[in-house]
């Protein structure tokens, strides 16, 4: 008896609808936090850098993400790609809407690319898991690696 191939996106356990479910609502906990008029009433009076929990709290989104793409046996170079586009909006937009009146918070530009920071690394560390930087595509479903599909950006189980 052996236990679950470490290459498969399924190896953890965590089925595509579980993440699903948890990304969005880290997600929520996420645009709450960052949207909160009292900050310090979150991390507290003596918290870490300003720009070091933006580079964690997106980088905590970007693993959720690339981990659901995992899940989901879609990962590849393509949608992790096309998913980081859309969470840098996403950071954009959280930034960007900060400064309403109701929010009582203020816009930082810099703060944007910090997210994007954290974006980046937490699919990094998806991708490096399922073998992305060695030239293979994350395992299908079944486990099957393809590295022509990797280098296309598709999923492993569409047709060549």
């Amino acid at each position: 008896m052996h236990g679950p191939d470490p290459q498969s996106p399924r190896a953890f356990g965590w089925p595509a609808g579980i993440l699903a479910v948890i990304t969005a609502g880290y997600t929520g906990v996420l645009v709450w936090a960052t949207h909160h008029p009292k900050p310090q009433s979150i991390v507290g009076s003596n918290p870490p850098s300003d720009k070091l929990l933006h580079v964690w709290a997106y980088a905590v989104l970007g693993l959720l993400v690339a981990l659901s793409l995992a899940a989901a046996g879609r990962l590849s170079r393509r949608a992790v790609l096309t998913a980081a586009a859309g969470l840098a909006v996403f950071a954009a937009l959280d930034e960007a809407t900060q400064p309403l009146p109701w929010f009582r918070r203020t816009a930082d530009p810099v703060d944007w690319l910090f997210d994007v920071a954290g974006l980046g690394l937490g699919m990094i560390v998806v991708m490096a898991g399922a073998g992305g930087f060695r030239g293979r595509h994350a395992a299908g479903p079944n486990g099957d690696v393809s590295s022509s599909a990797w280098e296309r950006g598709s999923r492993p189980d569409s047709p060549t």
